[in-house]
């Protein structure tokens, strides 16, 4: 009896041996390069378990001990495979290299798959796409490649604005590096904020938002900069028609610690001010140029601490300068004047890495974000009149901007292949300077020296989330995530409890059904003059009688992988119902008389549905991608049309995108982009009448035209359609190489409408004209890499 128990007892330990898990944890990294590479997939062959690496290139996987085949896979480089007899938890860092790869026969295995993710509503864009497809005078730009997504409007004729499924323009979240970015428009909108040389990945979400996002309605997009090469030095460049960049990256200490910088400055101001002076007879100055600055420092201490340390600036400049004199016997007049109109943004982010186990890696963060607008104008007159001399000056000033000073935690949990755990939460304290207006004037007489405004607001936010990703058998998969959030302002405090489901599920093994229901919540609002993103629109918080903007969306969709042609589609449902949007009174603006913008505005609410199909193919000579998008958008205020529904200005029946990116070979490839968008809503007088003002010092009153404009947004621009095709000739030589870059933007120079006005014809008769931007315009750029 005692041999039995014994025998039985030693079965049972080696069962208990033989079932022992052991983790498998480590980095995935571009081999020439040392940068980390996010969403490459790492799994088990054997087991058809696996992870995908997060946002700093780690994974984990957990297991049973024995053999096992450790493949990784990432599009565009070499597949990694190993086989290992696994007895313990192994640490194995894994380094890809793209040398020698054939695009056209790598596979897409992973979990940015569109079939296998749990997750909906979710574009990842690569680098080198965006790169090759035309550009707005040579200029590549992320924004604008973003805008030709499904469900991404523009915000009119060659504007990095964007509106995703119905919101507004402040509900998108731009992450760079993890900070928020207020503004991402230069020259009014014209080109964004985000040089892409600097840039690693694009993401773009527009439902479906898992718990780890918060404090927009719309989309995020969270953009990562490059780490830097751990290897050696290396930079790229461009010389535009209208601006030149550089970027250099390296190490400082190899394999431990890398830099990148990036600057890019536009010379428009220095190229035109001869031909301004010559127009104008001035000896003044004009002019306008912007530029941005990007740095990042990233050191490892081993493998278990990283450090990082990242930061943006840049601004735009409008300024003018000039001089009037004039004089006869006995008087002299002279005037110096000065203007300046400015706006920009400054970010910085130190951020920790720490690797508490094989299954627990944690992010720590410390970020600083602000953003600023300012117009001023300065005039000194000096007189001279039979030897007396006096001395005025008038100056104004404007000011707004919104600061943040945040701390947050993210940590991911493997808890096992089946459960990816996410958690953490951040604290944010915010401050708006919603106008100030500083005033000065001056003589022998009097002396005013006023500032006119409210003072700054302070306002703080926190949140907390808990996000799971788990599968449920082989087909199901699940990400159930909750996030909560809070905003105390001037004694009132507001909190909400946002509840996020994605759901997908496996109809064999290409095609995948998906359903999605997310709620969010926004505290603060973007007061905005016009749809076109312009620096005058200020942020603003919410308030005791400003609620916030609270919304919810549900998507439903279907995603097929074709992964032997590299192809990826999917099709989309959406409703979404969205409340607490602000606009101005009618005939207010931030320079109107009241000096408290709450009470210049009215709240309102606003919904949005649709469908939207999109066909990506992401590898092979030929890619790039079609949308199409069929949607419709109201708006609704009580202060507003008679309280009546009304169709939001960027309401468009129908888009249309295209893009192509051919590769002919190493030396030669091209781009084409073609849209199409139903022309968008606007306001148009119906009627005029004629009539007279009475006024007793006029027997005969005043002659006054007075239109009737009818219900809000009932008119509709012509269609909206764009060509635009590039070519790019690459070389390489013997230290560097080369790239001449030549587009066309609307190539076929259509007339799109940016907007419309009545006018009289010299007969008198009343005519809608229409005014137009850009014709047809060719550009070309010289970029270079070494």
């Amino acid at each position: 009896m005692r041999k039995i128990s014994l025998i039985t007892l030693i079965m049972l330990f080696c069962a208990g041996l033989s079932a022992q898990k052991y983790t498998v944890s480590g980095y995935v990294t571009d081999a020439l390069s040392g940068e980390k590479l996010i969403s490459a997939r790492v799994f088990d062959a054997s087991r058809n378990i696996g992870a995908i690496t997060n946002s700093y290139g780690f994974y984990s996987i957990t297991t049973t001990g024995g053999k096992l085949s450790l493949q990784c896979t990432y599009v565009g480089f070499q597949p990694f495979s190993t086989t290992l007899d696994l007895t313990r938890d192994t640490t194995i860092h894994i380094d890809l290299s793209a040398e020698g790869v054939q695009m056209e026969t790598v596979e897409i295995i992973g979990e940015k798959d569109i079939a296998e993710n749990s997750q909906m509503s979710t574009i990842d864009v690569p680098i080198e796409t965006i790169k090759k497809i035309p550009s707005l005078m040579g200029e590549v730009d992320v924004i604008k490649a973003l805008q030709l997504l499904p469900g991404v409007r523009s915000g009119g004729e060659g504007t990095t604005g964007f509106y995703v499924r119905g919101g507004g323009p402040d509900q998108n979240l731009i992450l760079l590096d993890g900070v928020p970015v207020y503004n991402v428009s230069h020259l009014f909108g014209f080109f964004s904020v985000f040089p892409a040389d600097a840039i690693s990945s694009v993401s773009l979400v527009k439902g479906g938002f898992p718990a780890r996002y918060g404090g927009r309605l719309s989309s995020v997009i969270d953009i990562s900069l490059k780490d830097g090469h751990m290897k050696k030095l290396h930079g790229e460049g461009s010389i535009g028609l209208i601006a030149s960049k550089l970027t250099l990256e390296g190490p400082i200490w190899k394999d431990k610690t890398s830099f990148m910088v990036s600057a890019r400055r536009t010379y428009i101001d220095i190229l035109a001010q001869p031909f301004i002076r010559m127009a104008t007879g001035s000896p003044g100055l004009q002019g306008y140029y912007f530029y941005d600055g990007i740095a990042k420092v990233n050191h490892r201490f081993n493998d278990n601490n990283r450090l990082y340390l990242s930061f943006y600036g840049g601004n735009d400049k409008f300024y003018s300068t000039s001089q009037y004199e004039t004089g006869r016997t006995g008087f002299t007049y002279v005037s110096n004047n000065k203007s300046r109109l400015g706006w920009g943004n400054k970010i910085a982010a130190l951020r920790w890495n720490h690797l508490f186990s094989d299954k627990l890696f944690g992010n720590f963060a410390a970020t600083y974000s602000t953003f600023n607008f300012g117009i001023s104008e300065d005039q000194k007159v000096k007189q001279t009149v039979n030897g007396q001399t006096t001395n005025d000056r008038f100056a104004y000033a404007y000011d707004s901007g919104i600061r943040d000073l945040g701390l947050k935690v993210d940590l991911d949990w493997y808890a096992s292949p089946k459960h990816l755990v996410r958690f953490g939460g951040y604290g944010i304290r915010h401050r708006f300077v919603t106008g100030v207006s500083h005033l000065i004037a001056a003589s022998a007489d009097y002396t005013i020296d006023t500032v006119v405004g409210i003072p700054p607001i302070h306002a703080w936010e926190a949140g907390i989330y808990l996000e799971d990703d788990f599968k449920v058998g082989e087909r199901q998969k699940f990400n159930l995530g909750v996030h909560g959030s809070a905003f105390w302002v001037d004694g009132r405090f507001y909190r909400s409890l946002q509840p996020r489901l994605a759901y997908r599920f496996m109809i064999d093994g290409n095609w995948a059904a998906k359903a999605s229901f997310t709620t969010m919540y926004q505290y603060i609002h973007l007061l905005t003059n016009s749809g076109l993103g312009l620096p005058t629109d200020l942020w603003v918080p919410s308030t005791a009688s400003i609620k916030p903007q609270a919304g919810y969306q549900g998507a439903v969709g279907i995603a097929r992988s074709f992964k032997d042609l590299g192809l990826e589609v999917s099709v989309e449902g959406y409703y979404k119902y969205m409340t607490g949007f602000i606009e101005y009174q009618e005939g207010a603006s931030f320079l109107s008389e009241s000096t408290d913008w709450q009470s210049k505005v009215v709240q309102g609410n606003g919904w949005a549905y649709g469908g939207e199909l999109f066909v990506q193919k992401k590898i092979g000579k030929t890619s790039g991608w079609v949308g199409y998008t069929l949607s419709w958008t109201k708006r609704q205020f009580e202060e507003l049309n008679d309280g009546k529904p009304f169709y939001f200005k960027y309401d468009r029946r129908h888009d249309i995108s295209v893009v192509v990116v051919h590769e002919f070979n190493k030396k030669v490839d091209c781009g084409l982009t073609w849209v199409y968008g139903s022309g968008q809503a606007t306001t148009l007088p119906k009627a005029t009448f004629q009539g007279f003002i009475n006024d007793p010092s006029q027997p005969m009153g005043f002659p006054q035209s007075v239109d009737y404009y009818g219900e809000r947004n009932s008119y509709r621009l012509p269609a909206y359609h764009r060509l635009d095709l590039s070519v790019n000739l690459n070389k390489d030589l013997k230290k560097f190489s080369r790239t001449w870059s030549f587009s066309v933007y609307n190539a076929y120079s259509r007339r799109n409408a940016y907007f419309v006005y009545f006018d009289y014809t010299a007969a008198g008769q009343r005519v809608l004209k229409q005014v137009s931007l850009f014709p047809i315009i060719p550009s070309v750029a010289y970029r270079f890499k070494f």
